[in-house]
C-alpha cells in the first residue's frame, strides 16, 4: 500500500485553502473546454478527489461525480464542505464498489504526482480504465518534470537544486506557497515517455494532451508560467476492454 503526501490532518485542513488561482488557474481555465470537446455523458469519477476541489469543480459543470481518496481525512474535509457530495474512502486500487465499465469519465488531477512505481501505476490505469464504458475517456492532470525545476506563483523549487539532477522515478520536492502548510511535498518524477509506457501497458491510448501556459492578460502575477508549461492533461482512451 503506497503512501499518500496528504495522509494528515494538518496537511488535508491546508490542502482545503486551494482555491482555483495562482498557477492552478491554467488547468481550471482550460479544463471545461477539454471535456466538453472530449467528454459525452454526465456520470464521472474522480480519483484521488482529496478535499473535493475538483469533485466540486466538476459538478458545477453537470457531471454526476463520485469522489475516491485513499486518505480518511482528505475526505472527512471533502464532506464536510460538501454534505451532499458522493466522497468515499478507498483501499489502494480497490475500485469494486464503483460501477464497472459504465462511466463517461475518470478525472485524476495531480494524484500520480505521488504514486511511485512502475508496476502500481499500471496497475492502478487498468482499474481506472475498467471504470470507463468504450466511449468513456480518462483525463490524467499531471506535473510536468519542469515544475520541479523552476519558480511559479503558487510553488517553490529553491530550495531543493538536486531536483535538477533527478530522473524518472526519483523523489522530487517542492512547496507550496498558496497554502499555510510549509513543509514541501515528495512528488515522482515521471515524465512523458514514463506516462506513454504506463497508459500503453494499461490499456490506455493517449487521444490528446494540453500544457497550458498562461496568456499574462489574467490578473494574475506570473513567474515562468508564461514561458514554461507547469502542467500536462493527458486525455486517454480506453483499449483492449474486453481482455479486462
Amino acid at each position: 500500500m503506497f503512501l499518500n503526501t496528504y495522509e494528515d490532518t494538518t496537511r488535508a485542513a491546508a490542502y482545503d485553502e486551494l482555491g482555483l488561482g495562482g498557477t492552478y488557474h491554467l488547468i481550471f481555465r482550460d479544463l471545461p473546454a477539454i471535456l466538453k470537446h472530449h467528454v459525452r455523458g454526465t456520470r464521472a469519477v474522480d480519483f484521488g478527489c482529496g478535499t473535493g476541489r475538483t469533485a466540486r469543480f466538476l459538478s458545477g459543470l453537470n457531471f454526476r461525480t463520485v469522489g475516491l481518496d485513499i486518505s480518511p481525512q482528505m475526505i472527512a474535509v471533502a464532506r464536510d464542505r460538501d454534505p451532499g457530495g458522493d466522497f468515499r474512502v478507498i483501499e489502494d486500487g480497490d475500485f469494486s464498489s464503483l460501477l464497472q465499465f459504465g462511466n463517461d469519465l475518470v478525472l485524476s488531477a495531480f494524484t500520480f504526482d505521488n504514486i511511485p512505481g512502475h508496476e502500481r501505476k499500471v496497475r492502478l490505469f487498468s482499474g481506472l480504465r475498467r471504470l470507463l464504458h468504450s466511449g468513456g475517456r480518462l483525463v490524467n492532470i499531471v506535473s510536468t518534470p519542469e515544475i520541479y525545476t523552476h519558480e511559479w506563483t503558487s510553488f517553490s523549487t529553491l530550495a531543493y537544486p538536486e531536483n535538477t539532477k533527478a530522473g524518472s522515478g526519483d523523489v522530487v520536492r517542492i512547496i507550496t506557497t498558496d497554502y499555510s502548510d510549509s513543509r514541501p511535498v515528495d512528488d515522482i518524477l515521471w515524465p512523458d515517455e514514463a506516462y506513454r509506457a504506463v497508459y500503453r501497458e494499461a490499456g490506455l491510448e493517449v487521444e490528446h494532451v494540453d500544457r497550458p501556459l498562461a496568456r499574462g492578460d489574467e490578473g494574475i502575477r506570473w513567474i515562468s508560467e508564461t514561458e514554461v508549461a507547469p502542467w500536462a492533461i493527458y486525455v486517454l482512451k480506453p483499449v483492449n476492454l474486453a481482455r479486462g
